[in-house]
């Protein structure tokens, strides 16, 4: 595939994906919910702090912290919009229209990959700096905001929304419907290995620290256990590409 026939297939993703209102109101609302999620953790950190000596410093919280707390609950909205790339065009059947212009499934997957990718990368990005720009504030004295650490939170964060956003599309195109993608995003993402975890049983926790959600909460909090940051990074995106891989195969054994 010629550079310019990539372009072309990106710069049609891309179109198709910033002309639709579903995009900006997903957006949005994952401003609002970043927001009010990132502002109301830094509050119960605040006020659960017991620790009244001023000398004392052992009660001190990074805003990052409570920024990546946050996304658990605001990577239910970004990821949307992954998902919504794929399955409002099985929905509206504007996906024959695609394939029609590119034959090649797997390069319109791609496509629409690089696309989902880097919009839910750079809106990571502002997600993370309005969320530690609301935390700082409303953790006052209880809240530390190092530049380097924290720009590399929100970097951190970014990346795990956007490796989250292929994983996303990559199953909304094996499985077309918006409902069942974000039921089985919610088993994958927090349901299943929370259940793994709640036993406390040493090998089912080693289960659940293989899942996309727990292995990219270590990378983004920088755990040095149960493994480096860098295996839970690898870990999370090798799910994605393994749904893009699943959504490959569905797409060229079924119709459109």
């Amino acid at each position: 595939m010629s550079t310019s026939t990539r372009g072309g297939i990106v710069a049609a993703e891309w179109t198709k994906l910033s002309s639709v209102r579903s995009t900006w109101w997903t957006a949005l609302a994952g401003l609002l919910v970043t927001a009010a999620g990132a502002g109301q953790l830094a509050i119960y950190v605040a006020n659960g702090n017991t620790n009244d000596d001023p000398a004392d410093n052992a009660g001190v919280v990074t805003v990052g912290s409570v920024l990546i707390d946050s996304v658990e609950m605001t990577q239910y909205v970004v990821l949307a919009l992954g998902l919504l790339a794929i399955t409002s065009e099985f929905t509206s059947g504007t996906i024959r229209t695609a394939l029609q212009c590119t034959p090649s499934r797997g390069r319109v997957l791609l496509g629409k990959a690089v696309v989902a990718g880097a919009v839910t990368f750079a809106l990571g990005l502002l997600l993370g700096g309005v969320g530690a720009l609301v935390a700082w504030p409303v953790l006052g004295e209880w809240g530390s905001a190092p530049a380097a650490e924290t720009i590399g939170d929100i970097a951190a964060v970014a990346v795990y929304l956007a490796l989250v956003g292929v994983l996303a599309l990559g199953l909304g195109a094996a499985l077309r419907s918006a409902v069942l993608t974000i039921t089985v995003l919610l088993a994958t993402l927090m349901i299943v290995p929370r259940s793994l975890q709640e036993p406390d049983i040493d090998v089912l926790t080693r289960i659940a620290d293989v899942f996309p959600g727990v292995a990219g909460g270590h990378f983004m909090s920088g755990d040095a256990a149960p493994y480096p940051r860098l295996v839970g990074l690898l870990l999370l995106a090798g799910w994605a590409s393994a749904a893009l891989l699943l959504g490959r195969v569905a797409l060229r054994r079924r119709d459109a």
